[in-house]
């Protein structure tokens, strides 16, 4: 099991945030505060890189899919880069590859 870890660095369409490690039940919690704790303005974007996600399990999509209410709740969107084939393949599978906007 890797720890996850988040790092964000903020861009004039709003903040990245870079998760590596594993996104599971243990780290969801640690994901859900960190994003409560952004300042989106409306009409910014919050972008999720995932390109060092080495594990995401149920709660971590539901993390996800969490991140992604409180965006839109702030008049914003949130945006899925570099999505690991094995994650994608799960969204796909759940339908969620329809509900995030997903890029390279």
């Amino acid at each position: 099991m890797q720890p996850m870890n988040t790092t964000h660095h903020d861009t004039a369409t709003g903040p990245v945030l870079r998760i590596t490690g594993d996104l599971d039940y243990e780290h969801a919690p640690a994901l859900r505060e960190y994003v409560d704790q952004l300042v989106l303005a409306p009409g910014q974007s919050l972008v999720v890189d995932l390109s060092g996600l080495d594990f995401c399990d149920s709660s971590g999509i539901t993390a996800l899919l969490a991140a992604r209410r409180r965006t839109q709740a702030s008049g914003g969107d949130l945006v899925l880069a570099a999505v690991p084939a094995n994650t994608l393949r799960i969204l796909g599978i759940v339908g969620l590859d329809r509900v995030f906007t997903i890029r390279p």
